[in-house]
Formats: structure tokens, C-alpha cells, sequence
């Protein structure tokens, strides 16, 4: 199986290269090989593989710098997914592609966000993002779209490894503590996202075909938190320094995007369809320190 990964370098993307090299051939490619705002490009590169499937790891995820780089952000998160989406669809391959909770507003009640909630981003990573969920869902190819939460792992920028850097740099951090979602171990999506490709592959009984299965899912770790929760968990269990740590309201840490107050998802639809659950996100951060302790902050590369 000829699989095309964008986004090698990020989170998830260098999660899921050793990963999906074990279940077909993989050409991973990262911003120095393809320019995800060039549509020709996209399309060179796509036929010279000519995948079966596409798995879109690369992402424009500066939320910030997005409300002031608007076109930039649409280019690579709205616009590019489609191209990717449309060629699978003429080579009759499939594509994955992930999503996040910043189509959201977060200001639902009663319970997490299924994806029947209607999306109601509120800045341009957001809306860039939904753009480009409905370009995949409209191109006609077979699709997974997963939307992800609060992803973190042992390379790039993210909460867990500034949270450890503030520890050794502070004797105080001060954190947001009236914004719940789910941390989600970049791994755990890998997994999941590797052990899909195996099941479509081997086709097995108890698995659902492609075409039953295409569509839109929430995957992410189970359970909720603040991200205050999160950085106390994470300070609980690193052998760090342990600085005082205060709670603080989203409004005493000014940004220049709007986040979402509530953004927890439920993963029901995607455990009924594929019949297996993604563990909790305490489990998950736990295992995540135990490799790095093993791996190093780069996570064994």
C-alpha cells in the first residue's frame, strides 16, 4: 500500500511516519518538500507517488499569528486540503485528515460536542480549519476526518514541553484555569489513525469498509480538565523543579484569538464505528512522561 503523509515534522505527522511504515510505503513529506499554499505543487507530488491513501498531518496551527496572517492560514488549512481531497478522489484513493476543537465556539451546555453540534469558530485558525473539513467532505473522495483536542507530545511546540521549560525557568507560572478540554497524547491519534489503516488493509470481518466508515469523528483522549488541571498533572508526575503554580481567568492572559471556554468532545461516534476507545488522558499523559524519561524530549528520533 503507497500511503503520502504531509506534515512529517509535526506532532502528529512524526508520530505516524514509523508507524504507518509498518503497514505500506511511505513518502512523508515536510514544508522543505512540498508548499502546501501552491496547489501545483500538491498535485505534482500526489501524481509522481500516486497513493492509495493521503494522510494530511500538516497543519497551519499559529492561532494567534493566523488573525493576522488570515490568507496564509486559508491557504494551507481551507484550501490545500482540498486539493488533496480532489486528487484522491480522481486516483480513487482515500484521504485522512485531521480537524480540531477551534470550530467550536465553546459555548455549548449539557454535555461534550458530538459532530452533529453546528460549528461556530471564533477566530481564523478556526474557520480555516472548517474550511477544511468541508472541502474533504465535498471532494468526493473516501474520507476520515478527525477532529483533535489539546494535542501535545515530546517534539515541537506545545503545552507539555513549555510547561516543563516554565518549571526550570520559574518560581511561579501562572496558568488558565476556566477553559475545559482534553489533552490529547499526539501518539494516541498516531495509534489510532496507524490501526484504522491496518484494519481497512486487512479487511477483516469485524471492521467496517471504508465506505461505511467515511465521514467526520471526534478523536480524542477521554476525560476533561483546565489547563491549569493539565500543568498540575504534568509538574505532578515530571521530576521537575516545583514552582508555585496560580489559577487564573482567560481574561488575565490577553491573546490575540478567542479561545474556546468548552471544547471537550465526545468520541462515541468513532468508538461505535471502529469498536475501540482512546484511553483517558491522565493514562496517556503518564505513558507519554514514561517514554520520555526512555526517548528524550525528541521522542527517539
Amino acid at each position: 500500500m503507497r500511503i503520502l503523509l504531509t506534515g512529517k515534522d509535526g506532532q502528529i505527522g512524526g508520530e505516524l511516519s514509523p508507524l504507518l511504515a509498518a503497514i505500506g510505503t511511505v513518502t512523508a513529506l515536510g514544508r522543505e518538500d512540498l508548499n502546501l499554499e501552491r496547489p501545483e505543487e500538491i498535485r505534482r507530488q500526489i501524481a509522481r507517488v500516486r497513493p492509495q491513501w493521503i494522510v494530511n498531518a500538516a497543519a497551519y496551527t499559529a492561532v494567534d499569528r493566523a488573525e493576522k496572517e488570515p490568507e496564509k492560514a486559508f491557504a494551507i488549512n481551507g484550501s490545500a486540503p482540498g486539493v488533496l481531497a480532489g486528487e484522491a478522489a480522481r486516483l480513487g484513493a482515500a484521504i485522512i485528515h485531521f480537524s480540531t476543537d477551534y470550530v467550536f465556539s465553546g459555548d455549548k451546555t449539557g454535555g461534550p460536542y458530538t459532530e452533529t453540534d453546528p460549528p461556530a469558530p471564533l477566530g481564523v485558525y478556526g474557520a480555516s480549519k472548517l474550511a477544511g473539513e468541508r472541502a474533504v467532505a465535498r471532494s468526493g473522495a473516501s474520507h476520515l476526518i478527525f477532529r483533535t483536542s489539546w494535542i501535545y507530545g515530546l517534539r515541537g511546540k506545545n503545552f507539555l514541553l513549555t510547561m516543563q521549560r516554565l518549571a526550570r525557568e520559574r518560581d511561579e507560572i501562572r496558568v488558565v484555569d476556566d477553559q475545559l478540554g482534553q489533552p490529547t497524547w499526539s501518539r494516541t491519534v498516531a495509534r489510532a489513525v496507524a490501526r484504522l489503516l491496518a484494519g481497512f488493509t486487512a479487511n477483516g470481518q469485524s471492521f467496517p469498509s471504508l465506505e461505511e466508515a467515511s465521514g467526520l469523528y471526534h478523536l480524542t483522549c477521554s476525560g476533561e480538565t483546565t489547563w491549569y488541571g493539565f500543568c498540575r498533572a504534568i509538574l505532578d508526575a515530571s521530576p521537575l523543579p516545583q514552582p508555585r503554580l496560580l489559577p487564573i481567568p482567560t481574561a488575565e492572559y490577553p491573546a490575540l484569538a478567542a479561545r474556546p471556554k468548552y471544547s471537550v468532545l465526545s468520541s462515541a461516534k468513532f468508538e461505535r464505528t471502529f469498536r475501540f476507545a482512546p484511553p483517558a488522558w491522565r493514562d496517556a499523559l503518564q505513558e507519554c512522561l514514561s517514554c520520555q524519561q526512555e526517548e528524550g524530549p525528541g521522542g527517539g528520533d
